[in-house]
């Protein structure tokens, strides 16, 4: 099993969220795979400190001399008002908050190198444009803090209205719950499309299909429904879509007749087999042409289509472009 180490970077005044939603996010994976183990650790420059809502986390770490390779670093935002329990006033910032950030940042100067994956969320990444890493790179942040940003990091590209983007070895994200959206997409890339579906489906998220579109995953497309055969049936072809599944096989997993199948199916799902099969394929199809640069004919052996040509045919019933335009749009 490979082990990644990863290091959250807690600031003062964190805003919770920003760590809990995409922390879940890799608890579960632990639990739905086994290629992969992601060993947290929490690191900051105080040992304890309240959050954004007025919790407060203690046996925080020192922030470690070195990284090991591979190592994740996720930067979390924070907040200007506290929600403080029984309805105390917010404390406001102080000398020894804005020391915290500092100290971050000249860790993050002193120790991020090749190798290392940056996790930027929300306000997280004016920590790390302060630190220089954003330099000739795109990134972007909360809304309300891209101004920010631009003028932190003058050598930066800030997208705005982007749910999450990545550059390289570094990630940001608009943050809140666009940090779930992100370290879903991390999952993809690190474990499999199969996990990072399982853990969007355990967390009752949409999975997007990339920071810069909005719209609902093919992935996740035709999961609002509740049956469990079925359920087993998309989890059977999502994770493993080179194979070719007949309605036999498939009806064995369900436990049902095939003709039954075929109907809870359409019923419960919206599409045939065949089309949820295929759109699922043209999906990793274009992540392929995107990411790799594998020709047509293996891109299209890959997914579990015969041949480049029955790729093109079932990519013109979703797409209007042709899917060179995919390997295009990344190249560019």
């Amino acid at each position: 099993m490979r082990r990644i180490q990863v290091y959250v970077v807690v600031p003062p005044r964190l805003l919770l969220l920003d760590v809990a939603g995409p922390l879940e996010a890799l608890r579960w994976a632990n639990q739905v795979q086994g290629t992969v183990h992601f060993e947290v650790h929490y690191v900051g420059p105080s040992s304890s400190l309240p959050t954004s809502i007025g919790l407060t986390l203690t046996a925080i770490e020192p922030l470690p001399d070195t990284l090991p390779q591979g190592a994740l670093v996720l930067l979390a935002g924070d907040v200007e008002q506290v929600m403080m329990c029984g309805g105390l006033a917010s404390p406001a910032r102080t000398k020894a908050d804005a020391a915290d950030e500092r100290t971050i940042v000249e860790w993050l100067q002193a120790v991020i190198r090749p190798g290392h994956k940056l996790i930027s969320i929300c306000s997280g990444t004016l920590l790390a444009g302060r630190a220089g890493l954003l330099d000739g790179r795109a990134c972007t942040t909360h809304y309300s803090c891209c101004t920010e940003l631009a003028l932190l990091a003058p050598k930066a590209k800030v997208l705005e209205n982007r749910l999450y983007v990545e550059d390289g070895e570094c990630y940001s994200s608009a943050g809140i719950t666009a940090g779930v959206d992100l370290m879903l997409h991390i999952l993809s890339q690190l474990t499999d499309q199969s996990c990072a579906v399982a853990v969007a489906r355990y967390l009752v998220v949409y999975m997007r299909r990339g920071g810069d579109d909005p719209q609902l995953s093919p992935w996740l497309e035709g999961r609002n429904h509740i049956h469990p055969a079925v359920h087993r049936v998309q989890d059977a072809i999502a994770a493993d879509l080179a194979k070719s599944w007949n309605l036999s096989r498939l009806a064995k997993i369900a436990g049902a007749g095939d003709r039954h199948l075929s109907r809870l199916f359409n019923e419960n799902v919206g599409m045939s087999i065949k089309d949820y099969t295929n759109r699922l394929r043209v999906a990793l199809a274009k992540e392929l042409l995107g990411q790799t640069r594998l020709d047509m004919e293996c891109v299209a052996e890959r997914v579990g289509f015969a041949s480049s040509r029955q790729l093109r045919r079932a990519w013109r019933r979703i797409y209007p472009t042709a899917p060179r335009q995919a390997r295009n749009r990344s190249n560019s």
